[in-house]
């Protein structure tokens, strides 16, 4: 650490992830310099990286007790000073690019989302209803699946010590990046990754959210016994989605493989895969022309010792 640019790539890691080309970029050194210093930041177990296609993102370790050292020796440092300035000026920029790309990606698609969006309830009420469902309790790791926007990190981020975000699309995770940053320092990372291969070992997370994602899929209640694998014992598993309807257009149209679900589908599929259904709820259409009504399902996995 105590190498100059090693200590400036930590600070920049510290605002969130980065490629090999932005920190190449920032440092305005050469891609193998650049990729020496993270290669010795990774033997020495500060570092973290995974892999998206053809791009490698690194970030801070997620071990506590080498994060505990990295913070704090960064702590001890002068961010007023002007190399350190300069490097989140630059960081800034590449970012408002990125802000950029994910706009415009998401301005094409706009109309699509909106025509969904006027469907059913307001955002806001479903987002409310969630909050109060998981309640205030920290925890230490959440997983987002189809993560999208990236919004459930950002509503929740209040709770837990880290988080990880999946989501298939390249493109969604442009977005989801953009808006992470711009909601300031988040402990998340994000991956592009299927429900079917998680990024995350078996019992390794305490809160999973899947938000409007397995109306997509063709085998939801696999998608629910994948993910119920990753909980810890206690650990809690919040489905948000729509309740059973005839829109048939939604599927020609928006590629939607399932007509929204039954209570009692949804509880078969939790209870297959060792979820008990703690609370449920449903948000039905507010006002006229909304034809979705919203269900949250919130289940819990057993604890340790049947308690």
């Amino acid at each position: 650490m105590a190498e100059s640019s090693r200590l400036r790539i930590l600070l920049l890691l510290r605002q969130g992830e980065a490629t090999v080309s932005d920190l190449t970029a920032i440092l305005d050194q050469s891609q193998p310099r650049v990729s020496r210093h993270l290669k010795v930041l990774m033997e020495a177990g500060l570092v973290g990286r995974y892999q998206e296609g053809a791009w490698a993102y690194f970030h801070l370790t997620d071990d506590s007790g080498a994060r505990g050292l990295c913070d704090s020796v960064l702590d001890t440092l002068d961010e007023t000073d002007a190399q350190f300035v300069a490097d989140r000026e630059r960081l800034a920029a590449i970012r408002d690019s990125r802000a950029a790309r994910a706009g415009a990606y998401f301005a094409a698609n706009a109309e699509e989302w909106d025509r969904i969006r006027s469907l059913h309830a307001p955002d806001a009420s479903v987002e409310q209803a969630l909050k109060e469902l998981i309640g205030d309790r920290p925890v230490d790791t959440m997983l987002d699946i189809g993560t999208g926007t990236g919004r459930m990190i950002t509503l929740f981020s209040p709770l837990f010590r880290r988080a990880v975000g999946i989501d298939t699309s390249r493109e969604m995770l442009t977005i989801a990046r953009s808006r992470l940053e711009e909601a300031g320092p988040v402990p998340a990372q994000l991956r592009q990754a299927s429900v079917f291969d998680l990024p995350v070992g078996p019992e390794s997370v305490d809160l999973i959210t899947i938000h409007q994602v397995l109306h997509y899929l063709d085998q939801p209640g696999r998608a629910v016994q994948q993910a119920a694998e990753a909980l810890r014992p206690a650990g809690r598993m919040a489905i948000i989605d729509f309740q059973s309807h005839d829109l048939e257009f939604l599927r020609s149209e928006f590629a939607h493989l399932r007509l929204g679900f039954s209570d009692a589908q949804m509880s078969e599929w939790l209870d297959l895969a060792g979820l008990k259904v703690v609370n449920r709820h449903t948000i039905a259409p507010s006002q006229a022309g909304q034809e979705l009504t919203v269900n949250i399902w919130l289940a819990m996995k057993e604890a340790a010792g049947g308690r």
